[in-house]
């Protein structure tokens, strides 16, 4: 699977209360709603420069710490992200973001800058940076958690196999 779009670029330590603020996560279960407010403490713009087209979200280390609800990433994939570039990723964060279907990608991320354009080859595991002409090797996501997220998330897995086939 390849995806290509703009990056938007933050910093390190992104904890998911920046992602979507408490004070939307408990009024409200329709994502779509809350997708406008998507990583607004950080940068109040994130949806109406991220949405139209869609876009990566490029950070640095221990991306998604804090809570584990899965309301951080389901925000993110209704906000048009359509995948999480960093340098790593709370492991609760990781897996919730898999589990819902977004992409999320451990990579170096120094390189990259706010508007580059990428392509993230999930498969083969490389993120070209389309704007410097450079390439950024990751390691490919296990077989399974590629299958989980082609099929949209596990539940959607679910639903198509009736189970956790693969």
């Amino acid at each position: 699977m390849k995806l290509t779009a703009r990056a938007f670029k933050y910093g390190s330590d992104i904890n998911t209360d920046y992602i979507i603020s408490g004070k939307y996560k408990f009024k409200s279960n329709d994502m779509e709603a809350m997708a406008v407010h998507a990583m607004e403490e950080l940068d109040p713009d994130y949806y109406a420069k991220v949405s139209p087209e869609g876009g990566f979200l490029v950070a640095g280390t221990n991306f998604g710490m804090g809570s584990s609800r899965e309301q951080a990433p389901l925000v993110l994939i209704h906000s048009n992200t359509k995948a999480v570039l960093a340098k790593s990723f709370a492991r609760i964060f990781y897996r919730n973001a898999i589990n819902t279907g977004l992409p999320v990608v451990e990579c170096d991320t120094d390189l990259m800058d706010e508007g580059d354009e990428l392509e993230v080859d999930l498969e083969a595991g490389i993120v070209r940076d389309l704007t410097k002409g450079t390439d950024i090797p990751f390691p490919p996501l296990p077989p399974v958690m590629a299958t989980l997220l082609a099929d949209g998330g596990l539940v959607e897995h679910f639903k198509k196999h009736g189970g956790f086939a693969l």
